[in-house]
């Protein structure tokens, strides 16, 4: 491990030591003595690409895995072991998952309190108690919705809140936050932040697992840096930089801009005109939006959540109906009912969800890739040498990780998971290309090489179509850039001209 000056000051009292841990699946080692410390009324960072070992290191200290080797202290000492979850709990440890674990028809409250309901004689449950103190907590997290409301009716951001909520109804010493704001809002992540500086005043030491840096720098004290299941340095986050830290965590620098700005004479592929829902749709939302997207270009689609990019993106891929709007690809016309329209026409789609909709997750690496081509492989069965060779290939040359292409795509990372999204289409080679987040969840070395294979496509001539939330991927990898608010185009931004500040302006306000 690498060592740096990372000493707590004298006034901090060490919270957590984490020595020499060590933790292997089916004998492949995924922690290397790894070593991590945490004080009181500290902001932790822990960063790393996927695979890298962050939630497995804080899954031991939460009481989920158990370590081959190594040793925890809490406030002392002496050793403790953290057999399971409950235990944890009583020492003082809370975890925020990445992935729910809310109960759909419980009501908020009921989910907030499982198993911990307060009681009245004859263990009759206190309703007005859970009541009450469940919307104390919902305050703190910034959230405005009645305790009793069922979990199932709130979007993924306001569930997201509640684990939060649930975590804090514990009176925790220490809070583990895994990738707390990947479906949060600018708006919801800048209260979370207010709700984490509010738990560092009070004492508490907050662990924080991000693939996005520029959090490590709002909101951490110190970051921890893993890279294949080892350390890497710890350093006090005033002490270092994102260069610093991606060199660390992958290996290398990265250069994460985009070429050239793509010609303006270069033949139009995409143009949408006057596209609109059904004005008897119950959700009617987009509503004559129009645009183009030319060859080699990638084009980026920016708004707050709910403006239309993924309705639009649905309606324009044939799986949402559309109410009036032509569409023409590389100049004809094309109607489509349908996905498989849609392909046929040149188009692909990579949603903003890939386990939804992106991939067959029991399916292997291969098959995926393959999905979208199988004819290219056989019309009444399919030449397995080649589909795995093809696999091969691309296993190669976008670096996915994974023992062999027959492996189920499930068990892959998340960065993984989306380069075998992406590699289908580049197998499949469309005239456009929409994709629809596609960074979210993925760490930053991953993040840099999806955003090469947009590049590798455009480069050979396809429009990209790019809808993102992270306003720093939208400037950097587009030539132009549409902003959408509420269902419409609120303005269109040339890469010359288009900054954070530009776009926020289009997205909320109306334009005039």
């Amino acid at each position: 491990m690498l060592k740096t000056n990372n000493e707590p000051s004298a006034e901090q009292v060490e919270l957590c030591t984490m020595h020499g841990i060590r933790k292997s699946f089916d004998g492949n080692a995924v922690l290397k003595d790894v070593d991590f410390e945490l004080c009181a009324g500290e902001v932790h960072a822990l960063v790393g690409e996927n695979g890298a070992g962050k939630t497995t290191l804080m899954n031991v200290l939460a009481g989920v895995h158990q370590p081959d080797s190594g040793s925890i202290r809490l406030r002392g000492p002496a050793p403790v072991t953290i057999p399971d979850e409950k235990s944890a709990q009583e020492l003082g440890i809370a975890i925020v998952f990445q992935e729910r674990s809310l109960f759909a028809q419980l009501s908020i409250a009921e989910n907030i309190f499982a198993a911990r309901q307060p009681v009245k004689s004859l263990g009759r449950i206190d309703r007005k108690t859970l009541r009450e103190n469940a919307h104390s907590l919902l305050l703190r997290t910034g959230l405005d919705a009645d305790p009793e409301q069922a979990v199932e009716t709130l979007s993924p951001a306001q569930q997201q809140l509640v684990e939060i909520a649930k975590a804090l109804s514990l009176n925790p010493a220490i809070v583990i936050f895994d990738e707390p704001t990947s479906s949060l809002t600018e708006r919801e992540t800048h209260r979370l932040f207010e709700v984490i500086r509010q738990l560092r005043s009070d004492g508490v030491g907050v662990i924080y697992i991000t693939h996005r840096l520029r959090e490590v720098f709002q909101i951490a004290d110190r970051v921890t840096v893993l890279k294949d299941g080892e350390g890497q340095g710890t350093m006090r986050v005033a002490a270092t930089n994102s260069h610093d830290l991606v060199r660390r965590m992958v290996g290398r620098s990265l250069e994460l801009r985009h070429q050239d700005a793509v010609a303006a004479g270069n033949p139009i592929l995409l143009e949408v005109r006057n596209l609109s829902d059904p004005s008897t749709a119950p959700k009617s939302l987009l509503r004559n939006i129009s645009f183009n997207a030319r060859r080699g270009e990638i084009l980026g689609f920016a708004g707050l959540a709910g403006a239309g990019r993924t309705e639009l993106a649905l309606a324009m891929f044939g799986a949402r109906a559309l109410g009036a709007g032509e569409i023409f690809v590389a100049g004809k016309q094309i109607v489509i009912h349908s996905p498989r329209e849609a392909i046929a026409a040149g188009l692909g789609y990579v949603p903003e969800d890939r386990k939804d909709g992106g991939l067959f997750l029991d399916m292997t690496v291969a098959e995926n890739i393959a999905s979208a081509s199988l004819r290219r492989f056989g019309q009444f069965w399919l030449r397995d040498r080649e589909q795995m060779h093809a696999a091969m290939q691309f296993e190669h040359s976008l670096r996915i990780v994974c023992r062999t292409p027959r492996q189920p795509v499930q068990s892959l990372s998340g960065g993984n998971q989306q380069k075998v999204a992406l590699a289908k289409w580049l197998l499949v080679n469309p005239t456009v290309l929409i994709v629809d987040e596609p960074t979210r969840g993925v760490d930053v070395g991953a993040k840099a090489e999806v955003h090469h294979m947009l590049y590798k496509l455009s480069r050979r001539g396809t429009a990209v179509v790019v809808i993102s939330s992270d306003l720093p991927e939208i400037l950097d990898v587009s030539d132009r850039i549409y902003v959408m608010r509420e269902g419409t185009i609120s303005g269109e931004l040339s890469r010359h001209d288009a900054t954070e500040e530009a776009v926020m302006r289009l997205a909320s306000l109306t334009p005039h």
